[in-house]
C-alpha cells in the first residue's frame, strides 16, 4: 500500500473497505473506478460498505464471514454493533491443504543467536531460577524470599516510585494542600539504575504466585501442576524451589509425574519443602534460602554458547487489538512465523476463541486428519462450554476492541489467525501441554492476554511476540515478550512499552516483509541478550494460569 491510500480491501470477495485514516462526511471515494459518497464520518480503523447491503446480508472480510446486517445499510455506510451481528461459517473435516510457498529466507540461515544449552537439547534465550508455591497457602513465603533475595543479589529490574512518594511526604510536612500536591512535578528519578548481579550469568530469580493449588477442581489443580512443569523444564530455566504446605489437592508428586512426562532425563536442579513436614516456618525459609542460593550457584556456570534459529520457539500473542491488528503487526508475525518453520523453527498460535470463522483454513492445513479432527473437537468443545454459561465466542471482542474497529468476533479471529503465517499445522495440543514440535503449533487457550501468554511459556516459548493496537504492557518472568504496535500513534505515545513499529506498513514505508525482517533481527538480539525488551526492563512479570472454566 502507498503512502497516500487512504483505503484498502484486504481480499478480493470482501464487502466491505477498511478506512486507514479519518474519513469525513460527504467525501468521495473512489474504489474500481466507481465513486463511493460517505453518508457519515468514518474514523480510521473502522469499516464501511462498498454498496447497499440488505437486512440479514452477509458481510466478508479477509474472504471469509464475519457477521450479518441487522437492518439494510445505506452504501458506504460504515458498520457498528448496532447495524450488524456476529456470523460465522460452520466447518467440517476437509481435504488437506499443505502445500505452501516457503520465503527466501537466504539471509538467515547463518544466523545464530547466543544461548543456554541445556540437557535435552533445547536453548534457552535467558537464564533464570524459580520459586514456585504448589498452593496459594505459600503465597507469602515466596514473598519473604523474594524480599530476602531480589535486591540483595542484584536482581531488581523494575524502578522504584519510593523518591515521589518522599517528594508527597516532604510536600506534606512542609504544610501543602491537595491542590499544591496534585499540582505538584514529581519528575522521574531514577537512583536504582542497574543493580551489579552477584550471579552474572543467572538472569534473575522468578517468583511465581498464584491464587490455586487447592479448593478448586482437581481438573484445576491437575492443570497448575501441569503448566509449573513446563516452566520448571523450560530451557529458559536452570532450576527451581518448591514450597508446599503439604495437603492441598497439588501434590508434589503429581507435580515429579507431570515433569518425567515433558523430560524423562530432567536433571535441573529442584528443591521442595513442605512445611507440614518441616513444621517451623523459620526452619522452612531457612533451608528454601540455602539451598536456592547454591542452585544459583550452579546456575551461574551456565553461559551463553552459539544456537541455530531452529531453537526459537516464538510465542504469538495479540491484546488490546485495534483495526489495524489484521493488516500491518498480525501479518507480518505470519511472515515470521513462515520463515523460522522454513528454518526448522517452531512457533506457537493460541487464544482458540480468536479462531473463530477460521476454523475451515486452520483444519485443512493440519498436517493429517487426526490433527484437524482434534482442533475442530476443542474449538467446538470449548465454544459449547462457553455457550452453556451463557458468553460463546460471539463475547470474545472488549469494548477496546470494539471502539476500534474489532466489531465483531469473526472479524477480530480473521485478523488474530495472520499471526500464524500460511505454513501447515504440525500439531494442536490442549492446555497445559508442550506446543514446541517444529513447524505450526495450536495451542488451546483463552484469548485473555496474560492466561495466553502463561500457557505458551508453559508450552515452550523461548521468545513471545506480542501485538498490540490499544497498548498494553503485558510480560511473562522467564521468556521475553516482544511488543509489537499496530500503528505509529500507539509506538509514539507509548514508549516505554512498546519495542517495535508496524504501523510502517499501513503508512507504506515499509512491506510486510520488509517489516517481518526487522522483527527477526530484533528476535535474534533479544534472544542473544543484547537486547532488553520493554516488558522485561519494566519487570512485568504476569503469570495467571488457567481455569478450564469459561475465559475467554
Amino acid at each position: 500500500m502507498n503512502n497516500k491510500q487512504k483505503i484498502l480491501q484486504i481480499h478480493p470477495n470482501d464487502n466491505v473497505l477498511v478506512a486507514l485514516q479519518d474519513l469525513a462526511a460527504g467525501e468521495h471515494i473512489t474504489f474500481e473506478g466507481k465513486t463511493i459518497v460517505l453518508p457519515g464520518t468514518v474514523a480510521a480503523k473502522h469499516k464501511f460498505t462498498i454498496g447497499e447491503l440488505a437486512d440479514e446480508q452477509e458481510i466478508f472480510m479477509y474472504g471469509v464471514l464475519v457477521g450479518k446486517t441487522k437492518r439494510a445499510l445505506k452504501k458506504g455506510e460504515v458498520i457498528t454493533t448496532e447495524n450488524i451481528y456476529h456470523a460465522a461459517n460452520t466447518f467440517k473435516l476437509g481435504k488437506r491443504k499443505i502445500q505452501w510457498s516457503q520465503p527466501d529466507v537466504s539471509s538467515f540461515t547463518d544466523k545464530v543467536f547466543m544461548g543456554y544449552h541445556r540437557s535435552n537439547g533445547s536453548v534457552g534465550t535467558a537464564n533464570y531460577w524459580l520459586v514456585i508455591p504448589l498452593v496459594f497457602c505459600e503465597n507469602r513465603n515466596v514473598l519473604v524470599m523474594k524480599e530476602a533475595f531480589e535486591q540483595k543479589l542484584g536482581f531488581k529490574r523494575a524502578r522504584s516510585y519510593e523518591p515521589e512518594v518522599d517528594k508527597l511526604i516532604s510536600l506534606y510536612r512542609a504544610g501543602a494542600s491537595m491542590e499544591e500536591i496534585l499540582s505538584a512535578d514529581l519528575k522521574a528519578t531514577d537512583k536504582d539504575g542497574e543493580q551489579e548481579r552477584l550471579f552474572t550469568n543467572v538472569d534473575g530469580i522468578k517468583f511465581l504466585n498464584h491464587d490455586m493449588g487447592c479448593g478448586g477442581t482437581r481438573m484445576d489443580s491437575d492443570a497448575l501442576c501441569g503448566l509449573l512443569a513446563g516452566y520448571i523444564t523450560h530451557p529458559n530455566v536452570a532450576g527451581a524451589t518448591i514450597l508446599s504446605l503439604g495437603c492441598q489437592h497439588a501434590q508434589a508428586s503429581i507435580l515429579k509425574k507431570e515433569i518425567m512426562r515433558r523430560d524423562p532425563n530432567f536433571d535441573k536442579p529442584l528443591y521442595i519443602f513442605e512445611q507440614q513436614k518441616i513444621g517451623s516456618e523459620n526452619i522452612l525459609l531457612q533451608e528454601a534460602l540455602k539451598h536456592t542460593f547454591t542452585g544459583l550457584m550452579t546456575a551461574n556456570k551456565q553461559e551463553r554458547r552459539p544456537a541455530g534459529l531452529d531453537k526459537l520457539c516464538i510465542g504469538l500473542e495479540c491484546g488490546g487489538s485495534d483495526g489495524f491488528s489484521g493488516i500491518s503487526a498480525n501479518p507480518a508475525l505470519g511472515y515470521v512465523s513462515d520463515m523460522l518453520v522454513t528454518m526448522g523453527g517452531s512457533v506457537i498460535l493460541a487464544e482458540f476463541p480468536e479462531l473463530c470463522g477460521v476454523e475451515q483454513e486452520l483444519s485443512d492445513r493440519c498436517v493429517d486428519e487426526k490433527t484437524a479432527l482434534r482442533f475442530m473437537e476443542l474449538m467446538q468443545t470449548y465454544n459449547a462450554k462457553a455457550e452453556q454459561d451463557g458468553s460463546g465466542f460471539y463475547a470474545n471482542p472488549s469494548p477496546g476492541n470494539i471502539r476500534d474497529g474489532l466489531i465483531t468476533d469473526a472479524i477480530k479471529s480473521a485478523g488474530a489467525a495472520k499471526k500464524g503465517g500460511s505454513s501447515p499445522v504440525t500439531a494442536v495440543v490442549d492446555y497445559p501441554g508442550l506446543a514446541n514440535k517444529p513447524g505450526l503449533n495450536l495451542l488451546c487457550t483463552p484469548g485473555n492476554d496474560v492466561e495466553s501468554t502463561t500457557a505458551e511459556v508453559g508450552a515452550g516459548a523461548n521468545v513471545v511476540l506480542f501485538t498490540t493496537g490499544l497498548g498494553t504492557p503485558t510480560g511473562n518472568p522467564i521468556t521475553p515478550v516482544i511488543k509489537l504496535s499496530t500503528n505509529t500513534k500507539t509506538y509514539e505515545r507509548m514508549p516505554d512499552i512498546i519495542d517495535i513499529n508496524c504501523g510502517t506498513i499501513i503508512e507504506g514505508e515499509e512491506t510486510i516483509e520488509e517489516n517481518a525482517a526487522r522483527i527477526l533481527d530484533y528476535v535474534i538480539e533479544v534472544a542473544s541478550g543484547n537486547i532488553i525488551p520493554k516488558a522485561v526492563q519494566l519487570g512485568q512479570d504476569d503469570f495467571i494460569p488457567w481455569r478450564r472454566g469459561v475465559s475467554l
